[in-house]
């Protein structure tokens, strides 16, 4: 009963969080077209609004949310009451959209698995379930359900939290994994329908020359994941020069610094640059409204400073999108291959490249475009990428950000535990 209920409450907040994104960003887009230099303003005011608000009890809202789970596998029920209670959970959802509606380049969904490992871990507490190990499930039940039932990816929330979250499978865990999943799957079915995330991509590679797009896209947009995977660290870490002060002293001095860096890439490169870049990333895969030449290397960075900025929000979507946007522009190069194809092989290799989690990138690429002739193609451009990324950034990147942030949550020693 704990498990289908949360499973349940879950679906219910996750499919909430997705129509809320998607009218928080109508609403910048029609604010944009209505006021142009209005909207210019509008992301370093609410950049600004949300660090203000952040720092205020709120801290662990900050970011995507997966290393937040990640770190709360193995710490104490006390500690993952403070990182993933309903308090934070639903600050997490409206902060996030109030950033949508700031036209963040940010993505819901890492903030969606932090929302649902906290109310599965919240709802198992409520029945009963404290062992730490038990709480251990029910936070990737939580997680897995949550991308199920928001992007209608029931096999790509399975492996996520597999590989992203837990690390490894348990044969008892399984069966409780598979039922929230399925529930959450069911309730989205139920509700929204059976639909695809970016629609139907109907493309494939013929064996041949058109193969050569899967080594150069995985290697490319790899080493790019990579790259950008190394600045977010680099850019974040607390010893940074200037940026490591200002964030500790003017943390909201630096997220309007971050909002108006992203107004201007929003005047010089469009629109494309604000939300998660989903029109882009379709029109790309359709071959429809083709993004322009710059557009991946511009949602690539703004996706970095609204991530510097410390205000909630994923990495995801930006990073399909940016992924894309580098794939439009590897398509001439190879005539033997249909641009579409090349364009989901950018997608699934630059965000392989950002996590270095190629099983996850590769089935929800395939899932969210029901692109399943692409296989082979998909999975081999995965690895490659994950092998080109580890090159550049050694640690995947929620790995790293989840040990900082038990780093950051440690107390500080005393003279006294020096001896």
């Amino acid at each position: 009963m704990a498990l289908w209920c949360g499973a349940v409450v879950v679906a219910l907040a996750s499919i909430l969080f997705a129509k809320g994104s998607d009218a928080a960003f109508r609403g910048f887009m029609w604010l944009h077209r209505q006021w142009p230099l209005a909207s210019l303003a509008l992301p370093p005011l609410m950049f600004g609004v949300l660090s203000w608000l952040t720092a205020r009890g709120m801290q662990a809202t900050r970011g995507s949310g997966i290393p937040q789970v990640i770190a709360a596998l193995d710490q104490p029920v006390e500690w993952r009451e403070a990182q993933l209670s309903p308090k934070i959970a639903f600050a997490k959802l409206g902060l996030t959209l109030a950033g949508l509606l700031g036209g963040a380049s940010i993505g819901r969904e890492g903030p969606t698995v932090h929302i649902g490992a906290g109310l599965m871990h919240w709802i198992g507490r409520r029945f009963g379930f404290a062992d730490p190990q038990q709480g251990a499930r029910f936070l990737l039940a939580g997680g897995a359900a949550g991308i199920a039932a928001a992007f209608n990816t029931p096999l790509a929330g399975v492996v996520f939290a597999i590989e992203e979250l837990g690390g490894a499978f348990e044969h008892r865990f399984s069966g409780t994994l598979l039922t929230a999943v399925i529930i959450g799957g069911v309730v989205s079915l139920g509700l929204l329908g059976d639909y695809v995330y970016f629609g139907h991509v109907s493309t494939h590679i013929t064996f041949g020359s058109g193969w050569l797009a899967v080594p150069v896209c995985g290697i490319l947009c790899g080493l790019a994941g990579g790259v950008f995977s190394r600045a977010l660290l680099a850019l974040t870490a607390p010893d940074m020069p200037v940026i490591g002060p200002l964030r500790r002293r003017h943390p909201v001095l630096l997220a309007i610094a971050c909002g108006i860096a992203l107004s201007l890439l929003g005047y010089a490169f469009g629109d494309g640059v604000f939300g998660t870049g989903y029109a882009q990333a379709r029109g790309a895969l359709l071959q429809q409204d083709i993004p322009g030449q710059g557009f991946g290397i511009a949602k690539l960075l703004a996706n970095l400073v609204s991530y510097l900025a410390g205000i909630p929000g994923g990495l995801f979507s930006p990073a399909l999108s940016a992924g894309a946007g580098l794939g439009q522009n590897l398509a001439p190069l190879f005539p033997a291959a249909p641009a579409s194809a090349v364009v989901l092989l950018g997608m699934c290799g630059y965000l392989s490249g950002v996590t270095q989690a190629p099983l996850t990138s590769a089935i929800i690429t395939m899932e969210m475009t029901d692109s399943s002739d692409m296989l082979l193609p998909i999975l081999a451009v995965a690895l490659f990428a994950r092998t080109t990324s580890m090159l550049v950034c050694k640690m995947p990147v929620y790995k790293a950000l989840a040990l900082r942030l038990l780093q950051q949550s440690s107390p500080a020693p005393t003279a006294a535990s020096h001896g």
